[in-house]
């Protein structure tokens, strides 16, 4: 089956950003719903992903190849990620985020470090979210005390982060 140039585009955004949602490839691909999403996953790119155990979209291997695109996280040889391509709103809360061995930001706490270094303003959904995503990517790890907080998962210095284009 011959991809059509959007198709392959937004492959390329699925081995980028894998494991994803419906939800960031709605956003991404400017869809109304995440029903949407499903849809066009199943009827243009139907062999070329797959729901891994968590129900996170993925590329197939082939699939990746085929768009000659560097999938969003590489690990290393003991399963952490060592490099990740994420959107600058996620590279940047990477640099603000305490490191492993210090407690743990709320959301809230994230949001306004964030204000401080970059002079940004981003919504607290925009941030949660992207907390997600880096945990999901194995870069960050959530803390469950009385408000979830979060923190990096990997050392800094062990971290490649590139910033895809938005």
């Amino acid at each position: 089956m011959t991809l059509s140039e959007e198709a392959r585009d937004r492959l390329a955004d699925i081995v980028e950003l894998q494991p994803t949602k419906n939800g960031e490839l709605q956003e991404r691909w400017g869809m109304e719903s995440g029903s949407d999403v499903h849809q066009y996953l199943e009827n243009e790119l139907g062999e070329h992903y797959y729901r891994n155990d968590d129900s996170l979209i993925c590329a197939t291997p082939e699939a990746a190849e085929l768009v000659d695109v560097e999938p969003g996280i590489v690990s290393g040889d003991d399963g952490t990620t060592t490099a990740v391509r994420v959107p600058r709103l996620q590279a940047r809360i990477v640099e603000v985020l305490p490191t492993a061995d210090e407690d743990g930001d709320s959301v809230v706490a994230v949001l306004h470090a964030l204000r401080d270094a970059y002079d940004v303003d981003p919504s607290t959904d925009d941030v949660r979210s992207a907390l997600q995503a880096l945990k999901r990517k194995g870069v960050v790890e959530a803390v469950y005390t009385t408000v979830p907080t979060f923190r990096l998962a990997v050392d800094r210095d062990e971290l490649d982060v590139a910033i895809s284009d938005e």
